[in-house]
């Protein structure tokens, strides 16, 4: 329940702040005057998209502060606790808009995203517009309402959930079946590819190795006689070679140390160089011995090297990158494969999303035509109480399995008989504007009756609507009040009156800067208030007598 409101540099008000009853409160005020501006403030502060024009003129921002009474409203606790903003049993809306068209939001002090006023704000307040009946000849606006007062969102998120699902399946499955031809003709040659590197038997590594060798057999003579030439250089040469000559040296060092000792690190270090150089002749012995000259080798490595270099020509990579090249082409190939598979699995999967969607939709078809049932009784006894007393109306629903959407399978429209013996039909064919404004508010008033939000709030929905019938319609709203908190913003006294509260705007002009202030009237104030709204500016003892009147029937129910 909304408690209290306070605006400061919103539009042309300066700093007003409202308390409001817990039943019904009505609004009223002279044309222009800005009746409306506490509920546009109010929608701010419910998360509402924010302007610069908001701001009133030479200050720097505009400032909205709801606060509500939640003791009884668990699901707005709930929400609160689950986002870490719960505060006892009172929840602040704020609202902070600067000059440039800038926002920020308050829930209980923390500042947070618009887009969670607009969360909790659901959970408190149903606002509903001066504009309501024409939106009521479109008929997704029709299968709205109705679905409201069906309490029918748990299973509309189904629904949806489900189609989205059969959509993407749907779609995959389209995207498949389209590419198939391309698939095919790529399959071919990804197989294709993939067999030629399979046959190839290639092994990492082997390319390095392979080329290593076909440089050895290519260069065998060369390599054999040039180890010769050094073999018989350091070793083998009779007329001469490094072995004896390092010996012959050492044998001349070895006597001289004998005469100075600094020789004997050298010495140390040739011993280790005749060491290494005779080791070093052996294994140069040993690579003459196992080099062979083998043609027919040079050749079978000639040709693996030729596979190796043409297969990588024909990848365009290098030849030791051709077995990724073949893990690549075979991951492709599994996939175009494994695409045969999936369009089978989708076939399947497509079947049974269709299945379980039908069996939701005609769910909600059900329940669709439960609560219409209920609405055409109490829609149509409510237009005869507006002063429509032959209407008829009736909710015409309308089922084809075969439609798929995310609001169900039905096709839902509003019909209507204004006078005896007349069709039912749409109700843009039949319904006359004030018809229309008077149907719009009855299924609102019923509907609002369904809602679970503790605040409803009507902005000039009586438009259109006058004399018997604006009584009727006070008198709706006051019996709606019985359970829910009802603010009414109207012109009309014969809807005014039916008020525990009545709030009067009042607009004026100072050192030319307009403000806007708004006062909870008393009784004798609520008198003059009816009594204006009755005759215009003049207030007479007629009017004022009818005033009190209107007071006195309103009051009496």
């Amino acid at each position: 329940m909304l408690l209290s409101l306070a605006i400061k540099n919103f539009a042309i008000v300066s700093q007003l702040e409202v308390n409001w009853h817990n039943q019904m409160t009505t609004i009223t005020g002279e044309t222009g005057a800005g009746k409306s501006i506490a509920i546009d403030a109010l929608a701010q502060a419910l998360g509402e998209r924010s302007e610069a024009s908001m701001v009133r003129a030479n200050t720097d921002k505009a400032e909205v502060i709801a606060v509500f009474d939640i003791t009884n409203l668990t699901s707005a606790q709930n929400w609160l606790k689950e986002h870490e903003l719960f505060n006892d049993d009172e929840c602040i809306l704020r609202r902070v808009i600067s000059k440039e068209g800038r926002s920020k939001a308050y829930i209980n002090g923390s500042q947070v995203p618009a887009s969670q006023l607009k969360g909790i704000g659901s959970l408190l307040v149903s606002i509903h517009g001066q504009h309501a009946h024409q939106l009521l000849t479109k008929p997704e606006h029709q299968r709205f309402m109705l679905d409201q007062y069906a309490g029918n969102q748990t299973l509309l998120n189904k629904l949806k959930a489900n189609y989205l699902d059969l959509q993407s399946k749907t779609s995959e499955f389209k995207q498949l079946t389209e590419k198939q031809a391309e698939f095919s003709a790529q399959k071919q040659l990804l197989q294709y590819q993939v067999d030629e590197l399979n046959n190839a038997e290639l092994i990492e590594g082997e390319y390095q190795e392979i080329e290593q060798e076909h440089k050895r057999l290519h260069h065998a003579n060369s390599l054999q006689g040039d180890s010769q030439h050094a073999l018989d250089i350091l070793h083998e040469n009779e007329n001469g070679n490094a072995y004896s000559a390092l010996q012959s040296a050492l044998s001349l060092l070895h006597k001289s140390s004998n005469l100075d000792s600094r020789l004997t690190p050298t010495i140390e270090l040739l011993d280790s160089a005749l060491i290494q150089l005779d080791e070093g002749t052996s294994e140069l012995r040993n690579y003459i011995d196992d080099l062979e000259l083998n043609p027919a080798r040079l050749i079978e490595v000639e040709q693996r090297l030729n596979l190796y270099v043409e297969l990588s020509r024909k990848h365009q990579v290098f030849p030791e990158q051709l077995i990724e090249k073949l893990e690549e082409l075979t991951d492709e190939l599994n996939k175009l494969t494994n695409s045969d598979n999936r369009l089978i699995e989708l076939e399947s999967e497509i079947e049974i999303a269709k299945n379980s969607y039908k069996e939701l939709a005609i769910e909600l078809t059900n329940c669709r035509l439960k609560f219409a049932k209920q609405l055409n009784q109490k829609i149509t006894a409510s237009m005869q109480q507006l002063n429509m007393g032959d209407a008829v109306f009736e909710i015409e629903i309308k089922s084809d399995p075969e439609t798929f959407t995310q609001f169900g399978s039905d096709k839902i429209e509003f019909l209507v008989s204004a006078n005896p013996g007349q069709p039912l039909q749409p109700l843009l064919k039949v319904a006359s504007g004030g018809e229309l404004s008077r149907m719009s508010l009855a299924i609102q008033v019923i509907i609002a009756q369904k809602v679970t939000t503790p605040t409803l709030l009507f902005d000039e929905v009586d438009v259109g609507v006058s004399g018997p019938t604006a009584s009727a319609v006070g008198k709706l709203m006051r019996e709606l009040s019985n359970n829910t908190q009802v603010i009414c913003v109207t012109h009309l006294p014969q809807v005014a009156c039916y008020g525990h509260q009545q709030q009067f705007v009042n607009k004026q002009t100072h050192s030319g800067m307009t403000q806007t202030s708004m006062e909870a009237l008393n009784q004798t104030g609520r008198i003059d208030e009816l009594a204006r709204l009755l005759g215009g500016d003049t207030i007479s003892a007629t009017t004022k007598a009818n005033a009190l009147e209107l007071l006195s029937i309103a009051h009496a129910h």
